[in-house]
């Protein structure tokens, strides 16, 4: 089985400093809350992550914040780096049997057209016990961003064929994170259970198989204005 945990944002600066404690946020928060999918039995600091190059072979990288800084002042000095596009890191760690874990983050840019994001794969048995509320309110509330979401390919699938969302449009899966300003364009036939979060609210949309559900509330979302895209060229992270 596997799922998205996504966060995304507009352009917002930021030192690798920063961005290097909100990683070690991350990373410790996966540890705490998918104990069987790394190594060391859930321990953070038993934690190895392969670190994902654009060439050349995968390096171990700590979750530590020094192993962090060091690995984000590193991105900077990569041919295609932009302080404008910001700061990637790509990280894979593999658990017990049928668990893989994947982060991918691109922040601290100021990009007029490109989201920054932050992507959490998860790969799990099929009777493993997400939290998927608890996850993505992570992401919420470490990287701020502007709209989130758990949701899976057939998700995303459906939103494209039969909903005509763009790939890069806002969305929301069967759990949802929406901005401030988001939030309060919500309309009263939204029945989803909502949750204050530090930053924004969550939503909890529908079960993970029930696709038809999280199409209608993303139709209805949009209607209504909530899943409107930051206006291009993008000036603020969030609507």
């Amino acid at each position: 089985m596997r799922r998205l945990v996504r966060g995304f944002w507009g352009p917002r600066e930021e030192s690798v400093e920063a961005l290097a404690g909100r990683w070690k946020q991350t990373l410790d928060q996966l540890a705490g809350l998918l104990p069987a999918a790394g190594p060391g039995a859930g321990a953070v600091e038993a934690w190895t992550w392969r670190h994902i190059h654009a060439s050349g072979p995968a390096t171990e990288l700590r979750p530590d914040r020094a192993s962090l800084l060091a690995a984000l002042r590193a991105a900077q000095t990569a041919d295609d780096w932009s302080d404008v596009t910001g700061c990637g890191l790509r990280l894979v760690t593999v658990g017990g049997p049928g668990w893989e874990v994947e982060v991918s983050g691109l922040a601290g840019g100021t990009p007029e057209f490109l989201l920054q994001s932050m992507v959490i794969g998860i790969n799990s048995p099929d009777d493993a016990e997400i939290p998927d509320v608890e996850l993505l309110t992570g992401v919420a509330e470490v990287w701020e961003p502007d709209f989130g979401s758990v949701t899976d390919n057939d998700v995303l699938d459906t939103l494209e064929d039969d909903g005509g969302f763009a790939p890069d449009e806002p969305s929301v899966g069967w759990v949802g994170y929406l901005s401030p300003a988001r939030a309060a364009l919500l309309p009263d036939g939204m029945t989803a259970a909502r949750k204050e979060v530090r930053g924004g609210v969550l939503l909890d949309i529908a079960p993970r198989a029930d696709t038809e559900s999280v199409l209608r509330a993303n139709l209805l979302l949009r209607d209504a204005g909530v899943l409107q895209p930051l206006p291009r060229p993008m000036e603020r992270p969030t609507l």
